[in-house]
Parts: structure tokens; C-alpha cells; sequence
């Protein structure tokens, strides 16, 4: 079939990417000239483990094409993906639509045969339907109809996630726009590999933001656990585990640190608070997650600060990982920002390394001196922190670690290293939910004290 989609951005180009993998024409297209000038040399505007290769191999067989030109991409499109960005509006917090509307628009003035078009960025409950009066009002004898078909795609996993999902959402009542998402996702279906769940098109844009409020819920319930951990001389991971082995509950998103951030999670929370409050159905358990996430990145500054002895005036802090999740160049909301900007509060220097963020960093952070290597970064450091779990930071040498900075101190937020293993190496380490070595009690003060009132 032939593909359109609006919009060369993570969703959008991942998106393309794969559906030409398929085997479908995909026309990926962008007003950002500069963007669509590099996608032709193979330069990806993000990174992507994998992405450069599955969109070269897929441009060579003719399947995949860019272009600036709306009225070229979507003629004689069968479906139309509007795949903009849909960042939090200033002031309240809601999703701002305008690049979806302005989508919208252009491609109505421009289609030229009936067509589904389909809102695959995360948008508001509703949105479909003002998507559905723009082509009405633009084109109304076009037959057009509108989809929903959110994204459910991991940053650093999301090839795997496109072609091998746990479902696939399609929001729609109509029959012909049922059989062409059908024929488009028909790959999957021919192992088995995911479910095709048709719904009604406001259900479809729920199903988006309540799994990731659902998942943010999950990873502040964690932290929260871990926190109380630290108090009661308990081990977040031992519990993680025990209740994850409960199949209603499930591993996945149980993994303490430094809280959420990323792309989605925060402006996705933001915007369901907003239309359940627009709807007078306030979702109380929704904005303590919002409330709770936001201190705690800057409450692991904090953290650090306390375990450098209270004070860091003058101290350097090495910090390991700078993207708010490993394999990603993403920056935005990442836990290290806060973090950073408490210990520059605090008077430290702050030293960083990160893999592939540090291009998108360097706007973010000020007065951060970046390092070729982990080991660079800890040279002469009073402390180093690991804050993105990348896996070149799970095998680093301890001993080398510890024999660079001036002060033996690990202060790991993912919980990468066993304390027996931070220890064999000189080091002092502190993690998430575990209490610090010498400081265990076989009785908690509350038993303690009825002890001793016997």
C-alpha cells in the first residue's frame, strides 16, 4: 500500500522506517528542509539503535522516500499518518495541537483520492473528531476517513516494539478504514505477532495515555518503596522481585532510580490530568505520581550531596549518563538535569559523560565540563554518580574508578553494581532502596523501643 506520513520525528521516521520494511511505498515527509536534506545522506536526526540501517536498506529498494513537499507525498496515498510533535502547552499543561491541526489542514488542501488519515502522534481524547470537521470544512467531498492509531514504541527499542508489539491500536467505527489499517498491519498478523484491537476512535486515544500513566504510576510506586526501604533496612530489588513474580503485577517498570522522565511520560501525565479535569473527573492518583516524580529528581540531588558529607562547596561530581533512559540521545526531562543543577546549587562541579547525549546536553547544562570517557570523568572527582543505566557502565573497572578520584565514593541511582562488588573495589557505594553498608539493624526503632519498655 502506499504511506504517507507527516512528520520525520521519532515516531514518525521509526514508523516509516518499518512499515517500508514491510513492504509498503512510504513517503516520509517534513517541512524542516535541513532534516530531509541529512535523511538523504543516511544521517539520522535522532539516535536509534538500528535506525540508519533499516532506512538505508529500505531507500535503496525504493520503498522509502523524504521529501518537503505535502501535495507530492500525499498523492494517491491510501492512509495518511500525522506523526507531529504534540509537546505540553505552556500555561496549563495540555497537549498543544497545533502542528496536528496545521497537519490536518495541509493535507486536506492536498489530497487527491479517498483515504484514511490516521493520528498516530499522542493526542487528547476528542482530537480525531476536530481532525474529522478540518477535512469536512477543507475537503468535503474528499471521503475521507479518520483513525487513531497511537504508538507504544520504547526510545532505544522501538524497531523491536514496531515489529514485534504486544498489540496494535486502531480507533475506528468505519469499515473501509478498518480493512486498509488491516491490510497495513497485515505483516504482523501472518506469525502471529500481535493482536489488531479495533476500537471506537476516543477509546483508542485513551488506551495511550492511561497505559502511560499506568506505567508512570508503576515506576513513582517503586521509588516510593524504595525510599521506605532506606528506613526499615530492606533491599528494593529483593522486592521488586517478590512482587513481580506475581503474574497480576508482572517485572516490568519495577526498577528503582532517580524518577521518570523522557518524551512521554511527562507531558503525557500532564495532558490526562488536563482532560480529566476539563471533564470534572479529577484523577488524584495520577497527580500525586506528576507531584511525587518532580521532587524526587531533584530530592536524589540531594542524595548526593548528603553522602559527599552534607557539603559540596568545591567539589567535583562525576556523572555517568546524562539521557533520561540508556540507548537515546533524548534529553528532555531527564532526571540528570535537576540533579545537576542541585549540585551546582550546592556549589559543585559537575563533570559528565554520556554515550550519545552530550550533543543534545550541552544546550541543557551549563558550566558541565563533558568527558571523553567514565574514566576521565572521575579523574580527581570527590564523588561519581551513576545516573543512566548504559551498558558500557556495567562492566566498568572499579579498581581503575577508585584509584582516579579523591575520595573511594560510588553513589549508584540505578542500582548497576552489588554492594559486595562496589566494596571489593575500594569503594563506598550507595544505591536506591538498599541500606549502606554499616549502617544495618537487626531491630527497627519502633521494635527497638518496645524492647525497651518491656
Amino acid at each position: 500500500m502506499r504511506i504517507t506520513m507527516i512528520g520525520t520525528g521519532y515516531v514518525g521516521l521509526v514508523s516509516g522506517a518499518c512499515f517500508s520494511d514491510f513492504g509498503h511505498e512510504v513517503v516520509c515527509v517534513d517541512k524542516d528542509a535541513r532534516k530531509i536534506e541529512l535523511l538523504h545522506q543516511n544521517v539520522m536526526p535522532i539516535y536509534e539503535p538500528g535506525l540508519a540501517d533499516l532506512v538505508s536498506s529500505n531507500v535503496r529498494a525504493g520503498r522509502l522516500s523524504f521529501t518537503t513537499d505535502v501535495a507530492a507525498g500525499v498523492k494517491d496515498a491510501d492512509a495518511v499518518f500525522i506523526a507531529v510533535g504534540t509537546p505540553s502547552r505552556r500555561g496549563d499543561g495540555h497537549a498543544d495541537l497545533s502542528y496536528v491541526f496545521a497537519a490536518a489542514r495541509e493535507i486536506a488542501e492536498n489530497i487527491t483520492k479517498p483515504c484514511v488519515i490516521v493520528t498516530k502522534s499522542t493526542v487528547p481524547v476528542g482530537t480525531g473528531d476536530e481532525v474529522e470537521r478540518i477535512m469536512a470544512e477543507v475537503a468535503p467531498n474528499a471521503g475521507v476517513m479518520v483513525a487513531s492509531n497511537p504508538e507504544f514504541l520504547r526510545e532505544g527499542a522501538a524497531i523491536e516494539d514496531f515489529k514485534r508489539p504486544d498489540r496494535v491500536v486502531v480507533g475506528t467505527d468505519d469499515p473501509e478504514a478498518r480493512q486498509v489499517m488491516g491490510e497495513i498491519y497485515r505483516p504482523l498478523s501472518l506469525n502471529k505477532a500481535a493482536p489488531l484491537l479495533f476500537t471506537g476512535r476516543r477509546t483508542a486515544e485513551l488506551i495511550k495515555y492511561a497505559a502511560n500513566a499506568f506505567l508512570a504510576v508503576k515506576i513513582t510506586f517503586i521509588n516510593e518503596i524504595a525510599d521506605l526501604c532506606e528506613q526499615v533496612g530492606a533491599d528494593v530489588q529483593e522486592v521488586s522481585r517478590g512482587i513481580g513474580l506475581d503474574n497480576r503485577i508482572g517485572p516490568k517498570f519495577l526498577h528503582a532510580g532517580p524518577g521518570y522522565g523522557g518524551s512521554c511520560f511527562p507531558k503525557d501525565t500532564l495532558a490526562l490530568l488536563k482532560t480529566a479535569d476539563d471533564n470534572d473527573t479529577p484523577l488524584r492518583i495520577v497527580e500525586a505520581t506528576v507531584q511525587v516524580n518532580d521532587s524526587r529528581k531533584r530530592a536524589m540531588g540531594r542524595k548526593v550531596i548528603k553522602a559527599c558529607g552534607g557539603d559540596v562547596r568545591g567539589k567535583t561530581v562525576a556523572i555517568l549518563g546524562l539521557t533520561f533512559k540508556p540507548n537515546t540521545d533524548d534529553m528532555r526531562d531527564a532526571p540528570s538535569i535537576a540533579i545537576i543543577q542541585a549540585l551546582q546549587d550546592g556549589g559543585a562541579k559537575v563533570r559528565a559523560y554520556d554515550p550519545e547525549g552530550v550533543e543534545q546536553a550541552k544546550p541543557m547544562l551549563q558550566n558541565v565540563e563533558f568527558s571523553a570517557n567514565p574514566y576521565e570523568a572521575a579523574a580527581d572527582a570527590d564523588a561519581v554518580v551513576l545516573v543512566t543505566e548504559w551498558d558500557e557502565f556495567r562492566a566498568l573497572d572499579l579498581k581503575r574508578i577508585k584509584e582516579g578520584l579523591k575520595q573511594p565514593l560510588l553513589i549508584d541511582l540505578r542500582n548497576v553494581y552489588p554492594a559486595e562488588e562496589v566494596e571489593r573495589a575500594g569503594l563506598r557505594g550507595i544505591g536506591i532502596g538498599r541500606i549502606e553498608p554499616g549502617a544495618r539493624t537487626d531491630v527497627l526503632p519502633e521494635a527497638k523501643h518496645g524492647l525497651e519498655n518491656a
